[in-house]
């Protein structure tokens, strides 16, 4: 199959945007819905997204007021799993996405310490690398016609790479599995964006391997120039303030390695919830002395300009979410080479 290199999505959009996409309204359903990035990238490609599973209150609020989803589930997935009053539907599906907690894998974390250990979030201690073991149990329950797990590229390096096996021994006999390892640059998104994408098709379903191969132009940094006059608060009694001069244009910090300076003319680092955080190391801006503003980055994780983030922080929403641009290209050839 040939390389795709043109993105047919735009970078900037609104929910209210009539994009005259082709609705061809297979179903999906999403768990670990989160902020709502890939149910946008699910209904950019034309998807009737029905709803979604998500535990935590904030945001399943901002998640029934930007879609008002037709099945939602504010609980814990391990209970969604245990239900018996699910609706036939969420049993006909074409197909079920994930995103099971990537804490657990980030390199940026500490990975192995927790594994296996409980800790608290949002009030609740669970144990969160086996989670992506409860996601399998959603897919084995519903039994969809395609299943999509995410999560970060760490989850295919050392150690983690075990659970990556575990994930394909539970699903082999009923899925035929592929592993892609995708840029969201690759999509002319201005985000670097390294993310697994599992992706199974039920075996009963006779279709050739599924080829993701994004070569679109990329798209910089400098596309957020129209947003550089947004200036935030002051900020110098914060430790960003101390290291911004120590970083060249294009690199990161010396001793402090999660203080980044884009470049200019290429696409952004990855962006992370803690870029929400004026205090945390994170991306910051190339030519001001502060962190990246809400406009741009929203417009570097492609999420619509009238998205509502009701009283969250929206940066670390967007860092938390699969970016929907990224989504609507993969959900896009799903489409095309499994589903149509």
């Amino acid at each position: 199959m040939p390389k795709i290199t043109k993105n047919i999505f735009p970078l900037e959009w609104k929910l209210s945007d009539d994009l005259k996409v082709e609705r061809h309204n297979k179903k999906v359903f999403g768990t670990f819905v989160c902020g709502g990035g890939s149910t946008m990238g699910y209904k950019l490609a034309g998807y009737n997204h029905l709803g979604g599973v998500e535990f935590t209150e904030h945001f399943s609020k901002i998640y029934k007021k930007n879609f008002n989803p037709q099945y939602f589930y504010l609980e814990d997935i391990r209970n969604f799993n245990k239900r018996e009053d699910l609706p036939k539907e969420l049993y006909n599906l074409d197909l079920l996405d994930g995103s099971p907690p990537c804490a657990a894998f980030s390199t940026s974390g500490i990975r192995e310490k927790i594994w296996g250990e409980k800790s608290m979030y949002e009030g609740i201690s669970q144990v969160k690398d086996d989670l992506v073991f409860t996601y399998c149990d959603t897919i084995l329950k519903l039994k969809p016609k395609v299943f999509l797990l995410e999560n970060v590229s760490g989850i295919l390096k050392g150690n983690a790479r075990i659970y990556v096996k575990n994930i394909v021994k539970r699903l082999s006999n009923n899925y035929n599995i592929q592993i892609f390892s995708l840029f969201a640059a690759s999509m002319g998104i201005p985000q670097i964006r390294n993310r697994v994408f599992i992706i199974g098709l039920d075996k009963n379903i006779k279709k050739n391997k599924l080829e993701l191969n994004f070569d679109i132009p990329k798209t910089n940094f400098s596309i957020t120039k129209k947003y550089w006059n947004i200036f935030e608060n002051d900020i110098s009694k914060y430790s960003i303030s101390k290291h911004w001069e120590d970083i060249e244009i294009g690199t990161q910090h010396k001793s402090h390695f999660n203080l980044i300076k884009p470049s200019l003319n290429k696409p952004c680092p990855t962006i992370t919830a803690t870029t929400g955080n004026i205090g945390a190391y994170s991306v910051v801006h190339p030519i001001y002395k502060r962190k990246l503003n809400l406009e741009e980055v929203r417009l570097l994780s492609t999420f619509p300009k009238d998205y509502n983030f009701l009283d969250t922080n929206a940066i670390v929403t967007m860092g938390r979410s699969v970016l929907p641009i990224m989504m609507a290209n993969i959900s896009n050839e799903i489409y095309k080479q499994w589903l149509r």
